[in-house]
């Protein structure tokens, strides 16, 4: 527990929240190399159930929370190059365009955002900072570039595309209103920094070309489960208003709580993802909570290496909202055609106050913009982002 001298004590006004404690924590090891500023934090105090401490010290964000990379721009370019590489010799193989990951949907939802409405002043930030409810797109996937059977155990993603929201975007050239929340079934990504990335990037290129090899996203011996009884998270870290934090997603009605760690039955086959999604919506509607990890430490729980735990000891999960799905139908071809060869999710389709952060999402900006553009091209189908739930096919 961090504590400041008197001196070291100012406050900060948010137009969204109210006066917050701020203190400039002395420590050398803070120190920003270069620009001899001390590190932010802001002192807070969460509710929260089962905690010893009665408070907790976020790193307040700056531009400066992020650190170039040596040789960074070069890196992303290979990568760029990398992934072209890959989704054009995809389409040689299927005559269709493919992502560079999670080219395999099992569902496609409609849904709705509910923001809490009693957050504490840390988590009333950017999208949070006032109760509401938006509509979202909710696209369930397999991590891997290729087609693959859901028997093999892989990473699977929670891709949410919040409709209608507004405000300052993360880039300056994006007009649009929509704001997409990226999520998998891992806290952590493997590849933790941009370097890392290019090298899991040529190693999935190089496995494309031996579809007898498990793929990067697959983990060969693990549990297969289903999908819609895990915990998904950003990996990544994203800014949070006056903060930083990573996001998760978990179980929180009874109907999907039930499915976490339910066995996939071989029988169901290669499509069984789909399979158990759609039976699973016919008749059950699903809610998820929403959460943020606030950023209390930028050594244990860095911004520019994605592949370290951040300690829930030091920062637990704290609610911030719920993802309300009704039953429907949740997998139709006009659905599947529409999530996967019209629509992109991509994290820097957002509000700037939940603007990505670090290296290996720098490297998105260029690398995800390239593929759906390309993706689409090779399709010969539109980019669209949809401006009402409306858009999404039954």
């Amino acid at each position: 527990m961090l504590v400041a001298a008197a001196d070291h004590w100012h406050l900060v006004n948010g137009a969204h929240h109210a006066p917050i404690a701020v203190r400039r924590d002395p420590r050398p090891r803070q120190v920003d190399p270069g620009r001899g500023s001390y590190r932010t934090f802001l002192d807070v105090t969460p509710r929260m159930e089962g905690m010893r401490m009665t408070d907790l010290s976020y790193v307040a964000y700056a531009d400066d929370v992020e650190q170039l990379q040596p040789d960074e721009d070069d890196l992303i370019e290979k990568t760029i190059a990398s992934m072209r590489t890959m989704r054009e010799e995809a389409f040689h193989r299927h005559q269709h365009g493919l992502r560079d990951a999670h080219a395999k949907s099992h569902a496609v939802l409609r849904g709705e955002l509910v923001v809490n409405a009693d957050l504490p002043d840390q988590l009333r930030q950017g999208l949070f900072a006032q109760p509401a409810t938006y509509p979202i797109i909710v696209r369930i996937s397999s991590a891997q570039a290729e087609i693959r059977s859901d028997q093999n155990a892989a990473l699977r993603g929670f891709a949410i595309k919040v409709l209608g929201v507004s405000g300052p975007r993360s880039l300056p050239d994006d007009e649009g209103t929509n704001h997409d929340i990226m999520l998998v079934n891992y806290p952590t990504l493997p590849f933790g920094d941009v370097r890392k990335y290019l090298a899991a990037q040529e190693a999935a290129l190089e496995q494309s070309r031996h579809p007898e090899r498990p793929a990067g996203a697959e983990i060969p011996g693990a549990p297969n489960v289903h999908v819609l009884g895990d915990t998904f998270h950003s990996m990544a870290a994203i800014r949070y208003g006056d903060f930083i934090a990573k996001l998760s997603a978990a179980p929180l009605s009874e109907s999907v709580r039930a499915l976490t760690g339910q066995p996939v039955d071989p029988a169901l086959g290669p499509g069984a993802l789909s399979a158990l999604a759609t039976e699973f919506f016919a008749n059950n509607g699903a809610e998820y909570e929403l959460r943020a990890q606030l950023c209390s430490d930028l050594e244990t729980m860095p911004v520019e290496d994605a592949s370290m735990l951040w300690p829930e000891s030091q920062s637990p999960h704290q609610p911030i909202g719920k993802l309300v799905i009704p039953a429907q139908r949740a997998y139709s071809t006009a659905r599947r055609i529409y999530a996967d060869d019209v629509l992109s999710f991509n994290p820097w389709h957002s509000l700037a106050a939940h603007r990505p952060l670090g290296s290996v999402n720098r490297a998105r900006i260029k690398a995800y913009q390239t593929s759906s553009v390309h993706r689409h091209q090779l399709n010969d189908a539109p980019r669209l982002e949809p401006r009402d739930i409306s858009e999404l096919p039954d």
